[in-house]
């Protein structure tokens, strides 16, 4: 059993009982035991609590097992990327396209082709099998529904940076969210088609930071200063939005914009020399049906892999997509994040 390096309090172990078995791997011990699967992830902790209990439902073999760290997307690839050497981690779970493109570019992530992989659309994954699209998260605009009525609230980008909005917006800290990296290079990418010129997107974002009031730390810290209307409106994923109103209570709405929202390819993938029999069970899981179903009723996912019944809030969401090119942000996103965070924020 190759050696793990964690460090104290970072990962919270995450125990679930179960009842039915499943089959062990390479990894398996040789007196049936199975090898501790850890798990880096971006998902927020109602769903990966809600995952993992399902999965050592199925694979009691792991009971008190399964290890979960749930930071930002950023963070993860931060981290994998860190840790080449020596991986800590067996699956990474929740990053942006670009993010885990970058992770395969790296030799972060392992090949491999799960059965799942014939049904899902080429554009939601990579082609040699190091990642593969979960879900599709719209970044859309988020405002607090007991200061704001419908009517009210910004309807599209632009409207944020109206004199309006001025210190009423909170920002979730950029630079370590995939979510923001993504919409701040989007609205710097709907600015300059090709990339080639990101000073119209540098002005759009230094006038949002002058309407900005702060920058939340992570997610936690941006829902307590929106319920507590220390601001009013943010940029967030449409999925945390949902699932803070309708299972934290939270005075949360949202507003899809007129003009359309960035929908990121969400994904995951098998880290390069982490356990890999335990990481392919767990891949090849989250795409059980059933589980999935349950996950677009309960937890407001967008499969990337279509599936049979939706629910009745997906059928009627009307999404309207922002014309993105993710190959263009997937080149550019760190020198303008990179930019962002040393020439512009907090100085608007």
């Amino acid at each position: 059993m190759r050696r793990r390096i964690l460090l104290a309090g970072a990962l919270a172990t995450v125990l679930a009982a179960g009842t039915a078995c499943g089959t062990g791997g390479s990894d398996d011990a040789a007196d049936g035991s199975v090898e501790q699967l850890t798990i880096y992830t971006a998902r927020d902790k109602k769903v990966t609590d809600f995952v993992v209990e399902r999965f050592t439902q199925q694979y009691p073999e792991y009971q008190g097992k399964v290890e979960i760290l749930n930071i930002g997307a950023q963070e993860i690839l931060e981290r994998v990327r860190a840790e080449k050497a020596n991986p800590q981690a067996d699956v990474w779970w929740g990053g942006t396209q670009q993010g885990l493109s970058a992770g395969a570019s790296e030799d972060l992530l392992e090949s491999w082709q799960p059965t799942f992989a014939e049904k899902m659309d080429d554009q939601y994954k990579d082609a040699e099998g190091r990642w593969f699209g979960e879900i599709l998260l719209p970044e859309v605009i988020m405002y607090n529904n007991e200061a704001l009525t419908p009517e009210q609230a910004p309807k599209d980008w632009d409207d944020l940076l109206d004199a309006e909005w001025k210190d009423k917006i909170i920002i979730r800290d950029v630079a370590a969210s995939g979510t923001m990296r993504s919409i701040y290079a989007s609205m710097i990418q709907r600015l300059s088609p090709d990339g080639s010129n990101p000073q119209p997107g540098y002005d759009w974002l230094k006038r949002l930071d002058a309407n900005t009031g702060s920058y939340a730390a992570n997610p936690a810290d941006l829902y307590l200063k929106m319920s507590r209307q220390q601001g009013v409106i943010s940029a967030w994923n449409l999925q945390d939005v949902l699932l803070q109103a309708n299972q934290s209570n939270m005075p949360f709405g949202y507003v899809m914009p007129t003009s359309g929202a960035p929908v990121l390819v969400d994904g995951l993938g098998k880290v390069k020399g982490g356990n890999s029999d335990g990481a392919e069970k767990f891949i090849e899981f989250l795409f059980d049906d059933s589980l999935r179903a349950d996950l677009a009723k309960d937890y407001f996912q967008i499969p990337a892999v279509e599936i049979a019944d939706q629910p009745q809030w997906l059928a009627e969401l009307g999404l309207q997509p922002m014309n993105v090119d993710w190959d263009v942000i997937g080149e550019k996103e760190t020198e303008w994040i990179n930019h962002w965070n040393s020439q512009i924020k907090n100085q608007g």
